[in-house]
């Protein structure tokens, strides 16, 4: 399974109905499922970024078309990053040289 990173900000919608945060990441949880995905963690932020979200995937499509379905509800937008373990990591500097 591959692991990636989420850094989300509220839309207005998703910061007019804040409350329900709670609810929507649980949702969320059950929905990643259906994608072939599971959500790891996520965690509230103060800064730049509103929410990070920590996934795993059995792969790229899994993962876009679960990304896809959660952004046209409208509550956040955000940026995906392809995070990488320290086994996978090892994998690729065996092929550095």
């Amino acid at each position: 399974m591959a692991t990636y990173v989420t850094l989300c900000n509220f839309t207005d919608k998703g910061a007019h109905e804040i409350k329900d945060t709670l609810k929507r990441t649980e949702a969320a949880k059950g929905a990643a499922k259906q994608f072939g995905a599971t959500i790891k963690e996520v965690l509230w932020l103060q800064g730049q970024y509103d929410l990070v979200v920590i996934f795993e995937a059995t792969d790229e499509i899994a993962m876009t078309s679960f990304l896809l379905n959660t952004i046209k509800a409208g509550n956040i937008r955000g940026q995906t990053l392809r995070a990488f373990t320290a086994g996978e990591m090892a994998k690729v500097l065996e092929k550095v040289s």
